[in-house]
This record gives structure tokens, sequence and C-alpha cells, in this order.
């Protein structure tokens, strides 16, 4: 199998999964009108997509912090459920929350480590944005771990949404959310 077969398959259903956890975000973020607010924090989440079931290597449990697996178990079984307990969570609960890259969801949410050099290679290469604050530093990081597929990650501050690939990102600002799909 060549480079291009290996990431043809790495990703093939990757990117609709991410899709539907990122606009879950966009929709969390403009469904929550206090933004601007003084010592008001907003919805805050932050996802990892992982090819394998071993994260134990960099990630810690995040005490009682929990995923409901009872009432939401699988992103795409259903829009409306996963968005429901997302808002949920995104309100209740701090940490990671992992899925597998078959949209199965991890029920302890987590604590990432930051990786070691020596373990991951391109960390000197990175090109944080001033904005970024722990969690995005974060994902922005584990971004690079061969298992982690995407990170998704809504700013409990401002609202943005911003998706992570292998040590690149792509950002969100809360009033470019939904382009001209977006509701007035």
């Amino acid at each position: 199998m060549d480079a291009l077969d290996r990431v043809k398959k790495r990703y093939a259903t990757s990117q609709a999964l991410m899709d539907q956890i990122r606009y879950t975000a966009e929709s969390l973020s403009l469904g929550f009108d206090r933004w601007g607010e003084q010592h008001v924090s907003g919805p805050s989440l932050y996802f990892l997509i992982v090819a394998e079931m071993s994260f134990d290597g960099y990630t810690d449990p995040l005490g009682a912090n929990k995923w409901p697996v009872n009432r939401c178990k699988i992103v795409t079984e259903s829009q409306d459920t996963f968005t429901d307990v997302a808002r949920d969570v995104a309100a209740t609960q701090d940490g990671a929350v992992i899925v597998t890259a078959d949209g199965t969801i991890q029920e302890q949410m987590v604590r990432v480590r930051n990786p070691p050099r020596e373990e991951v290679s391109g960390l000197d290469g990175l090109n944080p944005a001033d904005w970024m604050g722990t969690k995005h530093l974060s994902a922005l990081e584990t971004s690079l771990r061969e298992d982690v597929i995407w990170a998704v990650t809504l700013s409990e501050e401002d609202g943005r949404v911003t998706t992570f690939l292998e040590g690149t990102y792509r950002d969100y600002p809360r009033d470019e959310i939904g382009g001209r799909w977006r509701p007035s």
C-alpha cells in the first residue's frame, strides 16, 4: 500500500464525522446569545477523533466528567440527539471527548497530555495563533499524534469553532460560522 492509499483509507469516513461534530459545535455557538457579557462563559467543547482505541498512553481520566453514553453513544446515530447531548456536556462538563473513527463516543472525558518532542515530530514547526488558549494549543499539538485523525474545539470565550488536522488548523470565528447559509 503506497502513501496515497494509506491517506485515503485513513480519512475515508472521518471527514463526514468531523463535519457533523463541527456543525454541532457551530450550532451551539450560534444558539448561545450571551457572548461578550462580562463574567459569562459560553458552551465549551473539545473532541478528538482517533483511529485506534488505545489512547491511554496520552490521556488521563478527568474525574467525574463523563459523556452520557446512555443518551448518545454514536455521533452519527441522530444529529438532533448528538446536538442535545453535546449542548448539555458543553455547559456542565470539562475535558476532551474521545470519538473513535467509527463514531463511537467514549464515556470517560479526559485530560490530554502534551506530547514529548521525541515521540511526536513536528512540534517545533507549529504556528499557534495569538488567540489560542490551553484547549486550542492542546488540540493543535495532539493533532500531530499518529492515531489522532481530527480535533475540534468550541471556545467558551468567543464561540469560535476550530478544526485541527496534523498540526494545522482551520478557524471559524463566530461571526463567520454558517457563511452564506447563516441564519439571520
